[in-house]
């Protein structure tokens, strides 16, 4: 009997070991964003509590951190260096990457490289520098290095991916908050608000919340006109242009 009960408890030991971690329970002030012609951004809530077992705070150690990380939709993009060629600026190599997030967002309650090491930051993601953008064509590490960071400083520049340390405020070492700017040139699409606790430079906890961002009013008709019926949108494109070009004519040669 105490053969089958050594058995028992080791196998209820790794249940019973991850149920002493603490849970995350998150939320963000907008599930839904849209975006209308006056659109100039939005301010995104991220908030939540820590509950820890038995509703008690550890008492001793390092208190915990909270590591926020915002994801666009993930896309396909080719990324391509320009060269000065007789005082013009010309294309010259270029690298493709299957799917690069199109909007990254980072916040945390410290600079991320003192709360988890370098390797934990690229299993998780964790920072600009630990992003997996996947290149598609097969390149020499240095290039791909470089085309990498190229990539991010561009979008950088952009305002679609930002790091923001010290952003995360955590109260009582139980709840916490954090604001994260969406800017006017967000994409739409599904989001991804994940949120990670870490104590001691390990993970002890993570959670997910989605939001969608999408276009509202006659930007959403255009956008869909624009995908499901592209040949009819061209058309009418070009006779808009061409009827704003001839009243533009007309009273130009009135005047």
């Amino acid at each position: 009997m105490s053969a089958v009960r050594a058995l028992i408890a080791a196998a209820l030991a790794p249940f019973l070991l991850g149920a002493a971690n603490p849970v995350l329970v998150p939320d963000v002030s907008q599930r839904e964003i849209e975006i209308a012609y006056s659109f100039t951004g939005a301010q995104l809530l991220l908030f939540g509590a820590i509950l820890y077992p038995q509703g008690r705070v550890p008492q001793g150690g390092r208190p915990a951190d909270i590591v926020i990380v915002v994801k666009g939709p993930t896309q396909p993009i080719l990324v391509r260096e320009k060269q000065r060629v007789a005082g013009i600026w010309v294309n010259a190599d270029s690298n493709r990457y299957r799917s690069a997030p199109s909007f990254y967002a980072i916040a945390s309650s410290r600079p991320i490289e003192e709360i988890v090491d370098e390797r934990s930051r690229a299993i998780f993601e964790l920072g600009l520098d630990s992003l997996q953008l996947s290149p598609a064509s097969g390149v020499a590490a240095a290039d791909e290095a470089r085309f990498s960071q190229g990539l991010v400083d561009l979008w950088r520049r952009a305002g679609l991916y930002y790091e923001d340390p010290d952003a995360v405020e955590i109260t009582d070492d139980v709840l916490y908050r954090a604001r994260l700017a969406i800017p006017a040139r967000v994409p739409v699409g599904r989001f991804t608000a994940e949120t990670f606790l870490i104590q001691d430079g390990r993970v002890l906890s993570a959670a997910v919340r989605e939001i969608e961002i999408r276009k509202s009013g006659f930007e959403r008709f255009v956008a869909a006109a624009a995908e499901h019926a592209s040949i009819l949108y061209g058309l009418v494109a070009v006779l808009v242009s061409l009827g704003f070009g001839w009243a533009a004519g007309a009273i130009w040669r009135r005047f």
